[in-house]
């Protein structure tokens, strides 16, 4: 009977009998990472408290809290930009219609 061998190479990869195999890591959705971010930024908890409910690490904590302060800012940007294109766009429909005007009018004058 063989002797199941493992162990870590000090880079987070497991070896097993010899053969090299990386560490597969849990890929958190979206939701997951917004969720643990806003109870961070709460302050209801402590981080260890959010790591060991979501078993996360509290690097990835901090990298998703940071992540939410700085992306706050483009949710309420986008709602401005997307008002000016709208204005923009109404702007240049009134100047054609305007500039049809004009020119309909004078070539019914030179008549």
């Amino acid at each position: 009977m063989e002797k199941k061998v493992e162990y870590t190479d000090g880079k987070n990869n497991i070896i097993i009998w010899g053969i090299y195999m990386a560490r597969i890591y849990k890929k958190h959705g979206s939701s997951v990472k917004a969720k643990v971010a806003l109870e961070s930024l709460k302050g209801d908890k402590t981080v260890a408290e959010l790591c060991q409910k979501y078993s996360v690490a509290s690097s990835q904590i901090f990298a998703w809290k940071k992540q939410l302060e700085e992306g706050c800012e483009k949710i309420f940007e986008g709602a401005q930009k997307d008002s000016s294109k709208e204005e923009i766009d109404r702007l240049h429909k009134i100047i054609g219609q305007l500039a049809a005007e004009r020119d309909f009018l004078e070539h019914v004058l030179k008549r």
